[in-house]
Order: C-alpha cells, then structure tokens, then sequence
C-alpha cells in the first residue's frame, strides 16, 4: 500500500469512528428525550383527568336548584310576589 492510500484509510477509519460515535450519543440523546416525553405525557393526562374532575365538580355546584336553595337559606332572597312587581313602559318620548 502506498502512503496516500495508508492516509485515506485513516481517514476513512477516523470518520467511521466518529460517525459511530454519534450515531450512540443520538441515540442515547432520543432515549433522554424520550423518557422526558412519557413524563411530560403523564403530567398532561394527570391534568387532563383533574381538569374533567373540576367541570363536574363545577357542573355540580352550579345547578339552578343549588343556586336557588343557597340564594334563599344563605343570602335571604325569594321571588317577588305579584304586588312587589312594577312595570315601567318606555314610551320612546325623549329619543332621537
């Protein structure tokens, strides 16, 4: 083998081992982010599971019965009764 022959084979073997050498620390870098993603999965489900808890737990708490039962023991209120009632008709006098 002649001497340039002796040079390009170096080469050739040196980025052999370099692309060798990359292609573990890629694959050891997909690995890393891989697991991250199966974490970042599970945050994103265990929110999701928590975020349909707070919408039922909200449907629940804002039905017009609840409401209505806590506006009357907590708060006082009742519905005006026929004689409390006052109607204002706007006659449109004073408008442009």
């Amino acid at each position: 083998m002649t001497r340039s022959n002796l040079v390009t084979l170096a080469g050739l073997a040196v980025a052999v081992l370099f692309a060798a050498i990359g292609v573990v620390h890629t694959k050891y870098l997909t690995r890393i982010h891989f697991a991250q993603l199966q974490d970042l999965r599970g945050q994103r489900d265990a929110i999701d599971v928590e975020w349909n808890r707070l919408r039922l737990e909200e449907a629940a708490l804002s039905t017009h019965a609840r409401v209505e039962r806590k506006a009357r023991r907590e708060l006082g209120m009742f519905a005006p009764r026929v004689g409390d009632v006052l109607l204002i008709e706007d006659t449109g006098h004073g408008h442009p």
